[in-house]
């Protein structure tokens, strides 16, 4: 069965870029990849896949389920590299970026063989609350509208990771350090949630910009 996914363009990379990507050295066939990824995900019980690809030739030849419309494997653009899946699963609402390989099919890869290493973290009975997933975790802005992030919501974002109200006399530069304090803490090389280090950004451009 194929994966039931939908595969969408990823127009604008959010987040810190892979200074030194690696050439992917899988062997797998593109085919391979799918029913790997497919059967991690069905592992989690996730629901409303999505797969964002950078590189838009890798878009223009793909069909619905994710296989090529002229067949094989292909590798496209290396200028595009960046990928993001994200989807809804009783862990929580995961999103999972990578452009750490050269070539895209490679990042999709990369991510398959995560998510079956920390589901064996699972099966070993380390944790107890899902702790491995939470660096992927998306976090909703509180009282985001159609998606969008008006003034109230991100002072109420920001506020959460804070643990504390920010005064209502604060200026703009002081949000402004305020929020490079938080991109730091949040920063996914450290460990952070890419979701988390995005919205900030965010926050800071609703409150700052």
């Amino acid at each position: 069965m194929a994966l039931d996914a939908h595969f969408r363009p990823l127009t604008d990379w959010l987040g810190p870029r892979t200074e030194t990507r690696k050439e992917g050295r899988f062997k797998a066939r593109w085919y391979q990849t799918l029913n790997l990824l497919k059967y991690e995900l069905d592992k989690l019980d996730a629901s409303r896949i999505v797969i964002q690809i950078e590189d838009p030739l890798a878009i223009k030849a793909m069909r619905k389920d994710g296989s090529f419309v002229k067949g094989g494997d292909n590798k496209f653009t290396p200028s595009k590299p960046g990928v993001i899946l994200s989807f809804e699963s009783p862990k929580g609402n995961i999103s999972m970026p990578c452009d750490a390989y050269d070539y895209w099919e490679d990042n999709i890869r990369a991510i398959a063989l995560a998510l079956e290493a920390l589901r064996a973290v699972d099966r070993y009975g380390v944790t107890r609350g899902n702790e491995q997933y939470r660096g992927w975790a998306k976090l909703e802005a509180p009282g985001a509208k159609n998606g969008k992030m008006d003034r109230d919501a991100a002072i109420r974002f920001l506020n959460g990771l804070i643990g504390a109200p920010m005064g209502p006399a604060m200026t703009k530069e002081g949000i402004a350090d305020v929020c490079r304090i938080l991109r730091i803490k949040h920063h996914p090389d450290r460990g952070g949630s890419h979701e988390t280090f995005v919205t900030i950004g965010e926050a800071e451009r609703v409150l700052c910009g």
